[in-house]
C-alpha cells in the first residue's frame, strides 16, 4: 500500500493532481481542500494517500493532512459510500464541520452533500459518531488534533495511545503525568508513548 507521496507537483486541477516522484507520475484524486492547499506547479508536495484495488483499477485518492485521509477512510467504511462520496464530503464541509454535524446528529447538512440522500446520511451518522467520540472528537470544539496551541508532543503520544486502544481519559492521565514530570518538557513523542505504556 502506498502511504503518502512526496515529489514534485506535475499537474492539478480541482478534483486531480499528478505528483512526479522521482521520474514517475502518480495520479491522485483530490478533494477541494486539498486542491486548495497545493502550491503552483513544480514545486514540492507531499500528500497522504489511500490506494484502492479493483479489478478494473488501481486508485490512489491524496489528502493535504493526515487528518482528513483519516476521515476519508471512516466515509467509505459506511456501507454505500464509495470513496467518490467521500471525496464529494470532504469537498463540500471541512473535516472538523463534517465531523460536528455527525457528531450533533445533523441529518440535513450531511444530506446536503451531493450524492447523499437520506437514508444514506442516516447510516453515516449512525456508524460513524460513537467511532468519532472514542476517537476523542469533541462536539463542541475542535478535535485533538485541530486545539489551537496545542502541545504537538502530547498531541501525537495521546492519539498512538488511542489507536492501541488505550480510552482517551486514561492516556490523557498518563500522557499530562509524563509531560509534568522533571524531564517532561524534554522528551520526545517516542520516549512518552513508552512510558505510557509501562
Amino acid at each position: 500500500m502506498i502511504a503518502y507521496l512526496d515529489g514534485t507537483l506535475a499537474y492539478k486541477e480541482p478534483t486531480y493532481a499528478i505528483i512526479d516522484v522521482k521520474g514517475v507520475g502518480y495520479a491522485v484524486h483530490i478533494s477541494l481542500a486539498t486542491y486548495s492547499t497545493l502550491p503552483g506547479g513544480g514545486d514540492k508536495v507531499k500528500l497522504f494517500t489511500h490506494h484502492i484495488f479493483r479489478e478494473d483499477a488501481q486508485l490512489l485518492y491524496g489528502f493535504a493532512s493526515g487528518d482528513e485521509k483519516s476521515l476519508f477512510q471512516d466515509l467509505i467504511s459506511v456501507s454505500g459510500v464509495g470513496p467518490n462520496t467521500a471525496l464529494m464530503a470532504l469537498s463540500a464541509l471541512s473535516p472538523s464541520d463534517l465531523r460536528m454535524a455527525i457528531l450533533s446528529e445533523n441529518v440535513r447538512v450531511v444530506q446536503s452533500i451531493k450524492g447523499v440522500g437520506a437514508k444514506t446520511a442516516q447510516r453515516i451518522i449512525l456508524e460513524l459518531k460513537d467511532k468519532m467520540k472514542k476517537a476523542g472528537v469533541i462536539p463542541d470544539g475542535p478535535t485533538y488534533r485541530q486545539v489551537a496551541g496545542a502541545n504537538p508532543v502530547r498531541e501525537e503520544a495521546l492519539a498512538a495511545l488511542m489507536a492501541l486502544g488505550f480510552q482517551r481519559p486514561l492516556a490523557e492521565k498518563n500522557v499530562d503525568s509524563i509531560l509534568q514530570s522533571a524531564d517532561g518538557a524534554d522528551l520526545s513523542v517516542e520516549d512518552v508513548i513508552r512510558r505510557a505504556l509501562r
